[in-house]
């Protein structure tokens, strides 16, 4: 009897486990992030942010769908002393990224493709498609580091307004512009406890043309079981822009995220 009950036990707490497992690795997983500030009276101001990602997670992969955009407008004062409100910036970005599972543990091959649309950067668009190699440096329970390298290709669009010239010296305003690129991501996450996780993320894509450094540097405290508050500081560097425009760009937003 007591053999027989111990069979029991053993068999209930294996299935509680592997539920646990399916619990923790969903098929879908949908985040969404939304952000506002909007002011009035001696400034006014209204600054919109929001994203969302989507993970689909199968039996020999892992693809990441993600779509994030912001607007901004500001009220500026005229030469006449009027004021009115103008659009200060806007831009848009959609991405996807499947993951194909290697035999090796925790490590994959790649292929991923974004393009961006950005009325004030540095570029008015750029599209971009790379593949490679991607692997988990650091897994601890509490701390995760993973890499990815590879080529690639972007095509991309100087502002209207650009003061870049070619090699002739003829301008390159609102010209496409297309180059091999290497691209590299270094992605680490640290849950600092139950309630609150940090992130860090940079990438890198090389070029003749250009080099575009990006960084994302981020807190996120869980309010309940499904919503979460996240502070983040973003660093955009382009090694190559416009007379007008500056090399650095830098956004601190503070969101609300949803998991469901």
């Amino acid at each position: 009897m007591k053999l027989k009950l111990l069979s029991i036990l053993v068999a209930a707490s294996a299935t509680t486990n592997a539920f646990a497992a399916e619990e923790e690795q969903k098929t879908w997983e949908v985040t969404s992030e939304v952000g506002a500030i909007i002011t009035s009276g001696n400034t006014e101001t209204t600054t919109l942010k929001g994203g969302i990602k989507v993970l689909h997670n199968l039996e020999n992969w892992n693809n990441e769908y993600k779509l994030d955009g912001i607007y901004k407008e500001d009220e500026v004062e005229n030469d006449d002393g009027t004021k009115e409100k103008q659009r200060t910036n806007e831009k848009y970005s959609i991405s996807a990224q499947g993951n194909y599972k290697l035999n090796e543990k925790h490590a994959h091959l790649f292929i991923y493709g974004s393009h961006v649309s950005d009325y004030f950067g540095a570029c008015r668009s750029e599209s971009v498609i790379s593949a490679g190699y991607g692997l988990r440096l650091l897994n601890e329970s509490n701390m995760k580091l993973n890499a990815e390298i590879g080529p690639g290709y972007k095509y991309f669009k100087y502002p209207d307004v650009s003061e870049e010239v070619d090699e002739n010296g003829n301008s390159l305003a609102g010209e496409y512009e297309g180059e091999v690129i290497a691209l590299g991501k270094v992605d680490f996450s640290w849950k600092i406890s139950d309630n609150a996780r940090f992130t860090q993320l940079v990438s890198v894509e090389y070029g003749d043309t250009n080099t575009k450094t990006r960084s994302e540097t981020a807190l996120l405290t869980k309010i309940n079981g499904s919503l979460q508050m996240k502070v983040a500081y973003n660093i955009t560097n382009n090694s190559d822009v416009a007379d007008d425009k500056e090399a650095t760009d830098t956004e601190t937003s503070l969101t609300l995220v949803y998991s469901f």
